[in-house]
């Protein structure tokens, strides 16, 4: 139960102090679903259990095994689970629970060997479990934990086969001690199991490679944040490029999600994390490409050479008559995003350098070109799509500098924001149509909304887990 709260939240999250610029804020109502399907993956796989092996003594000198223990029914009351801030964790609990199991007994006296099976009933079972949770050196969620407290209120055992007849008179003789056996034997169990979702937790990536060159960062920035209707983990959020990294001269803002009682998940996407994408691209000069006359396509009516060219820069054709062109396009800024409320905008800086290329492939700079746009979108979600929508605010081309002489770009500004806006139009019937929101193997996000906000994208959704697909 604990297990499937702790990891879906962490699969959907390191500087101490760090800003976070992505958070994960679970609310109570995403704690009781976790709580519930976890109760539910519980009693379907209870008759698969196979319980630990009780061991002692009664009478003085005659040893006793209770083995192969399994589990025939089971009274499974509804668990309860909350946020415990005095802890900074979860605290998880079952009061009544009751068990019938069956199994093997053994016993030894001196040289003398006997079994035989037997039917136990455990009656009201309460077990009470804290679980702190924080923040190791590599980012990793960590759990230990804090307190246990089991207590069974009562045994019934009946013995079968062998000797079974000399037992079940004495069964109220020593059940007290298969009682205690019991009852110390859980707590053990339930911290075993918490470290071994602590080695589960230190196993999970903090890092995941985009490809060959970039890593996307999501340790926690810092402990999880505990409230008494919430749990908060920050998650660093940056892209970089691997070799050699370097740290964008920019830095996570501080935000705060509003916490969304009426969801499970309250998510915030800081726009940093989009603009350390942005820095690490550029970093890696991968914002700039070559536009030759191949790439034009036939039917257009202007093509890459100084001939189509000379209605807008006239001194080409004079000067390097019936060359083909290339034309250098890149960035010469980091493009940056700024999220506001309602709407993204995207400012690039970019140029483009022309230059003539010989017969014998030498190439001739011409010009340079500086191009200044501003973008603004919105995004949303949609019959289960993440759909957007763009517009072009703003377009201005002016000449850097020239090696054929001043000319006016009124003409080639024209024609590049026809182009651009022609392109614009074609991605917004590709956004129309929206993407399937991402899911997990078993989980999908359901009830799904998204707003903007000043630094960030607010989102907050229920969480839908499908138990056929887990083990």
């Amino acid at each position: 139960m604990l297990q499937s709260v702790i990891v879906g939240l962490v699969l959907i999250s390191c500087t101490c102090g760090e800003n976070p610029a992505v958070q994960v804020i679970l609310t109570d109502k995403g704690l009781q679903y976790g709580k519930d399907v976890g109760a539910k993956w519980i009693q379907e796989r209870l008759s698969r259990v196979t319980l630990p092996d009780i061991s002692g003594r009664v009478l003085g000198s005659i040893y006793y095994t209770l083995s192969g223990v399994t589990i025939t029914k089971c009274d499974f009351p509804e668990p309860s689970a909350e946020f415990d801030q005095s802890i900074r964790g979860l605290k998880t609990s079952v009061s009544g629970l009751s068990v019938a199991v069956t199994g093997g007994w053994t016993t030894q006296f001196g040289l003398i060997h006997d079994g035989g099976s037997f039917n136990m009933a455990l009656f009201k079972l309460d077990v009470t479990s804290e679980v702190a949770l924080g923040k190791d050196a590599q980012g990793h969620l960590s759990v230990t934990s804090a307190q246990c407290v089991a207590r069974l209120g009562d045994v019934d055992v009946q013995f079968h086969g062998g000797a079974s007849w000399m037992f079940n008179p004495f069964v109220n003789y020593f059940k007290g001690h298969i009682k205690s056996e019991i009852e110390a034997a859980i707590c053990p169990a339930v911290k075993v199991y918490i470290v071994d979702l602590e080695y589960q937790l230190q196993a999970m990536k903090v890092s995941f490679d985009v490809d060959v060159d970039f890593v996307f960062d999501l340790p926690l920035t810092g402990i999880p944040i505990i409230d008494a209707s919430s749990m908060n983990l920050g998650l660093k959020g940056e892209f970089y490029k691997i070799r050699p990294r370097i740290d964008p001269p920019f830095e996570a803002q501080p935000f705060t999600v509003q916490t969304q009682p009426g969801y499970m998940l309250s998510v915030g996407l800081s726009e940093f994390t989009l603009n350390s994408a942005s820095f690490a691209l550029y970093s890696a000069k991968l914002l700039q490409t070559t536009i030759n006359d191949s790439m034009i396509p036939p039917k257009s009516p202007v093509h890459l050479n100084t001939s189509c060219m000379g209605p807008y820069v006239p001194q080409l054709p004079k000067m390097f008559p019936g060359l083909l062109m290339d034309l250098q396009v890149y960035a010469r800024e980091v493009p940056m995003f700024s999220f506001q409320s309602g709407v993204v905008k995207l400012a690039i800086e970019g140029a483009v350098k022309a230059s003539a290329i010989q017969p014998n492939g030498t190439r001739i700079p011409l010009f340079k070109l500086n191009i200044d746009s501003k973008l603004s979108g919105k995004v949303w979600i949609s019959d289960g799509k993440l759909k957007g929508s763009a517009a072009q605010d703003n377009f201005t081309l002016a000449l850097e500098s020239s090696e054929v002489g001043t000319f006016q770009t009124d003409a080639l500004e024209r024609i590049l924001k026809t182009g651009l806006m022609l392109g614009i139009g074609k991605l917004n019937a590709v956004l129309g149509k929206g993407v399937v929101l991402p899911r997990m193997k078993n989980t999908e996000l359901v009830n799904t909304v998204l707003g903007m906000e000043k630094g960030f994208i607010a989102i907050a959704s229920d969480v839908k887990v499908l138990l056929a697909g887990f083990n």
